[in-house]
């Protein structure tokens, strides 16, 4: 039988066993580890960096494709359009790949755009040869504007025809187009007319 000193010493054991079970230690808090948090936040920095270089890639590739298959003029490239649409339809299909119809800001970027327009589309005097223009007084008649709706700061109408000088048309002719003709002069024409167009994209 074992001593009472023994036995004691059991119950003892056992009651502090039993009270630890009971109210388990408070653990301490874990300290976040700021250094891990940081490190963290730099590689989501980094690869939203990587996503947004990847991105702009992209639309400069898209860019070179187009200047590829068009004309690059200063910072822009135009691309001809070939099929005949209506303003309207015109402009929808170049804002869709991301541009708009063209609009010509200078003088030289006008006369090489003429020039690319008669490469591509002829410059005859039948009305071959004329593209939509991004210009048009569809809201306030003689205010001609550009797709933004600023007013325009450069334009090339044809003011040399004796007793038609351009634009003409009063509110039935709201759109404009170029010539292909040597001097790339401006006309207004109906909106509803189809013709081919000129899609203008800038580049960053």
């Amino acid at each position: 039988m074992a001593s009472r000193p023994a036995l004691l010493l059991l119950g003892v054991l056992l009651l502090v066993g039993a009270s630890q079970q009971q109210s388990p230690a408070k653990r301490k808090p874990l300290k976040k580890d700021s250094g891990k948090d940081d490190a963290v936040e730099q590689l989501q920095k980094q690869i939203d960096d990587i996503v947004t270089d990847l991105n702009v890639l992209k639309e400069l590739q898209a860019l070179q494709t187009v200047c590829l298959k068009g004309v690059k003029i200063n910072s822009k490239c135009f691309l001809f359009q070939p099929l005949l649409k209506r303003y309207h339809a015109a402009s929808d299909d170049c804002n869709a790949m991301g541009g708009a119809l063209g609009s010509p800001a200078t003088g030289d970027e006008n006369r090489q755009l003429a020039d690319y327009v008669r490469q591509n589309a002829g410059g005859g005097g039948d009305g071959d040869g004329e593209v939509w223009l991004g210009v048009n007084d569809m809201v306030t008649e003689g205010r001609w504007v550009d797709q933004t709706g600023a007013s325009v700061a450069y334009n090339n109408w044809d003011v040399s025809s004796p007793g038609a000088p351009q634009p003409d048309g009063g509110p039935s002719q709201n759109c404009a187009v170029l010539s292909g003709a040597p001097g790339g002069k401006w006309f207004d024409e109906s909106c509803r007319d189809a013709k081919p167009s000129v899609c203008q994209f800038n580049i960053v």
